[in-house]
C-alpha cells in the first residue's frame, strides 16, 4: 500500500532539493548588495505609508474578481471546446447562455467603471 506513494514521495524530495540547492547557488553565486530601500516593504503598487490596517480601494477588489469570474470562464469553456464534436446542439445553447451572462456582467462592471482607474474623474462624477 505504501508503495503507492513512493513516486510521490521522490518527486517532492527532487522538488524540494532543487528549491534549496537553486536558492543557495543564488547566495553563493549572486551579488548581494542589501541598502535601505531595497529592505523597504513593498506592496500593491503603493508605498507603505500609514498603518497596515489601512483599507484597499474597492476597484482593487472589483478588479480581481473580474479576473477569477474570466479565469473561471476560461477553466470552463476551454474543455468545452476541445470536446466539441462529442456533444450535441443542447451544449452549444448552455455555453452560449454562459458567455453571455458573463458578457453582461462584464457590461455591468464597465458602465460601473471598475475599470477606469482616473481618480480624479470619479471624484468630479460624484
Amino acid at each position: 500500500m505504501l508503495e503507492n506513494y513512493i513516486p510521490i514521495v521522490i518527486t517532492a524530495s527532487i522538488a524540494i532539493g532543487l528549491a534549496v540547492l537553486l536558492n543557495v547557488l543564488a547566495r553563493v553565486l549572486g551579488p548581494y548588495r542589501p541598502n535601505l530601500t531595497k529592505l523597504e516593504p513593498y506592496e500593491s503598487g503603493m508605498d507603505p505609508v500609514g498603518e497596515a490596517r489601512d483599507r484597499y480601494s474597492i476597484s482593487f477588489y472589483m478588479v480581481a474578481m473580474e479576473f477569477l469570474v474570466f479565469d473561471l470562464e476560461v477553466v470552463f469553456v476551454y474543455p468545452w471546446a476541445v470536446r466539441y464534436l462529442d456533444h450535441g446542439a443542447g451544449t452549444l445553447m448552455v455555453m452560449m447562455f454562459f458567455i453571455f451572462v458573463l458578457f453582461v456582467g462584464l457590461i455591468y462592471t464597465l458602465k460601473k467603471g471598475t475599470l477606469d482607474w482616473d481618480i480624479k474623474r470619479k471624484i468630479l462624477e460624484n
